[in-house]
């Protein structure tokens, strides 16, 4: 029996032992599962943390010479590598999965600028752009770090749309009182339907000229007799430091034009660019012209005004007709307008169509309202050459502000945005110059041809490049810009003309480094560009062939004197390499990629004229590798022509209205064809 009761309770032992040994390894399970799923996390994070500290370490390996680059990664982002995995959320995850398929935008230039890419020693002509560009480089970044810091302040100033600036419903001055105000008169708010501007002068007697600019001469030393005059609405608050759109010239010529007649020439003028001249010759305007309110464009006057007989015959024939009734509509040419030294009556009116010029009573020309611009836009009134002014009457004015200011004309909505750059390469980059005010115009871009669908899809890319701004407020709004749109790269300069080139190599170095694109393409803020047939051309030539396409000038000399003089210490050649026109041309890569190393390696020939530096570049690329130059008028460097690959000088409302065409008509047609 003890025996019994021995067994008994050694298996009772046994039973609870064995229950004890499945609960232990029941609550090991349960928390080893529970480590291991608490320690998913963290395994991840290493992991990705890991490889994402050594892609960024790479990249900072990679363009450790470019401090501007490291600089706006400390700034914008110091501890961007910990805090991209969050361990409480998996919306993290999701935003790791959209970076591997897009890269991040950089609003700065990679381009590397070093103390010693600019020269000052250089035997090459370019001695004077070098110590430009290197004082406008310290400069720039000097701005741009107060700019990060966040150091930079600007005074309160009133922006344009908030000024309380008054409209006058008139203004009246005296002759005195515009030649004081260096003849011109200012129109705050502009001119709206029915305004009407009235000046009262005299035209001066013909003076002789050696050099006119309306007239022939024969032979050098040869003088022409010359009287004229100019009547212009101005768009005084289009752009700051650039000379102000004329929007309607009016000028007449009494004595000294080409054709040895009195005529009145009508044009407007957008960045020095002239449209097609308007000429009211005497002849007067068909019957089957289109009309300006029901008004001809130009009326008929007497052109043998020498011929006294003849013009007392017509007259007594006038008066005969007129008293016994022959006819109910009895015509008479009038003479020609204006006279030397004669006083006249003019006045200017803005009809539903046009301007509409009468003088001493009479309709003398009409001028129709060109796409670029508006009522709101004449903002100015100048009267010049020879004439003096008596009074200058102004009537009708608006008595609202307009309700929008060209100057920051940007509209802040995420439709506008540029698209997130793909990590594959692209077809085409397009890189399109442009200033720090030129704040309108990027608008304008960005609502017409940067809306194609090849852009909005990634498959082609463009950017506008653009350095520093002598004005910090620009400037601090130029960066608001870049980091809402995503479609700006600064440069990081002092913007200058004459350094206009480093825009284009910085264009170079983004198509080949950051986008990988097959073909580069350089435009202007004032560019109209027609993407898809761009990239038809390009695929016309076979491919792997380097090509440089575009308006290009063959055997062009520099210009040796005037405004736009090139001295021989700047260009020591006689003749230019052929080149294509700034407005708009097109490159391989390969081509790109050469310009960008010889920068970087401190050998490239820098020249003011930034295409024809480019055409430089591709004649030197060229020596050691075949390029083929395709020319081509479509890339249209003055105006607009139908069939147009780029169209130049177009104002924004000319850009958007170009786009609208395209989309509308389904082809190119010109807006107001120059």
């Amino acid at each position: 029996m003890k025996r019994g009761k021995s067994d008994t309770k050694l298996d009772t032992f046994v039973s609870l032992s064995k229950q004890r040994s499945i609960q232990i390894v029941i609550a090991v399970a349960v928390f080893y599962m529970l480590l291991v799923t608490l320690e998913i996390p963290f395994v991840f994070d290493s992991r990705f943390t890991s490889e994402t500290t050594t892609a960024t370490s790479t990249t900072l390996t990679r363009f450790s010479h470019l401090q501007s680059e490291q600089d706006l990664h400390d700034k914008d982002a110091p501890s961007r590598p910990m805090n991209w995995v969050s361990h409480n959320s998996a919306q993290p995850m999701r935003s790791q999965l959209a970076r591997s398929t897009t890269k991040p935008n950089k609003i700065l230039s990679t381009l590397g600028f070093e103390p010693k890419t600019f020269d000052p020693t250089k035997k090459d002509g370019s001695v004077s752009l070098h110590k430009a560009a290197k004082t406008a480089w310290e400069d720039g970044l000097k701005i741009w770090d107060e700019m990060e810091s966040g150091k930079m302040q600007v005074l309160e100033v009133k922006k344009p749309e908030n000024k309380s600036e008054p409209c006058p419903n008139s203004v009246s001055l005296s002759g005195s009182e515009f030649l004081k105000r260096m003849r011109m008169v200012e129109l705050p708010c502009g001119l709206t339907l029915g305004s009407h501007i009235t000046v009262v002068g005299k035209p001066r007697a013909a003076h002789a000229e050696k050099d006119p600019k309306i007239a022939l001469v024969k032979e050098a030393g040869e003088t022409v007799m010359v009287s004229q005059f100019m009547m212009e609405l101005l768009g005084l608050k289009t752009v700051e430091a650039e000379d102000p759109p004329r929007i309607l010239h009016f000028n007449p010529r009494l004595k000294g034009d080409w054709s040895l007649k009195p005529v009145i020439e009508q044009n407007t003028c957008y960045r020095m660019q002239w449209g097609t001249a308007l000429r009211c010759e005497g002849w007067g305007s068909k019957a089957d012209e289109e009309t300006v309110d029901g008004q001809v464009k130009c009326e008929k006057w007497v052109r043998d005004d020498e011929d006294d007989d003849k013009s007392e015959e017509s007259k007594a024939t006038w008066w005969l007709n007129r008293l016994i009734g022959r006819t109910k509509k009895v015509s008479f040419d009038w003479p020609y307008p204006f006279a030397e030294e004669k006083l006249f009556v003019l006045t200017l009116s803005a009809g539903l169509e046009g301007y509409h010029i009468n003088v001493d009573g009479r309709h003398a020309t009409s001028f129709p309202y060109r796409t670029g611009y508006t009522l709101e836009d004449a903002t100015g009134l100048a009267v010049t050459g020879d004439i003096d002014v008596h009074s200058v009457f102004a009537a009708s004015l608006p008595s609202n502000h307009p309700s929008f200011s060209p100057q920051r004309h940007l509209e802040m909505s995420s439709r506008w945005k540029a698209p997130p750059l793909s990590v594959g390469s692209v077809e085409l980059f397009i890189g399109v110059l442009s200033a720090g005010n030129h704040f309108s115009e990027r608008m304008a871009v960005r609502k017409s041809w940067m809306q194609h669908r090849l852009i909005k899809s990634s498959n082609v890319v463009a950017r506008f490049f653009v350095a520093l701004h002598a004005r910090k407020e620009v400037n601090l709004e130029l960066k608001k810009e870049a980091e809402f749109f995503g479609d700006i790269v600064i440069v990081p300069y002092m913007d200058n003309y004459d350094l206009v080139v480093l825009k284009t190599v910085a264009i170079c170095e983004y198509g080949v480094r950051t986008v990988r694109a097959k073909y580069i393409m350089k435009g202007d803020d004032d560019t109209f560009v027609r993407v898809d047939s761009i990239i038809d051309e390009v695929n016309e030539i076979p491919a792997g062939r380097s090509l440089y396409i575009g308006n290009i000038n063959y055997y062009h000399k520099p210009l040796r004197y005037g405004k736009w003089a090139v001295t021989y210490e700047e260009w020591p050649e006689e003749d230019y390499p052929p080149y294509a026109n700034g407005p708009g041309y097109i490159l391989s890569s390969d081509i790109g990629r050469f310009i960008v190393s010889e920068f970087e390696s401190h050998k490239l020939r820098l020249f003011k004229m930034e295409d024809v530096s480019m055409g430089m570049w591709v004649e030197q690329f060229n020596s050691s590798r075949p390029v083929e130059y395709v020319h081509s008028l479509k890339f249209c460097q003055f105006g607009c022509i139908e069939g147009y690959y780029t169209a130049h000088y177009q104002s924004p409302k000319q850009m958007i209205c170009l786009w609208e065409k395209l989309q509308k008509q389904g082809r190119p047609q010109c807006c107001n064809m120059r």
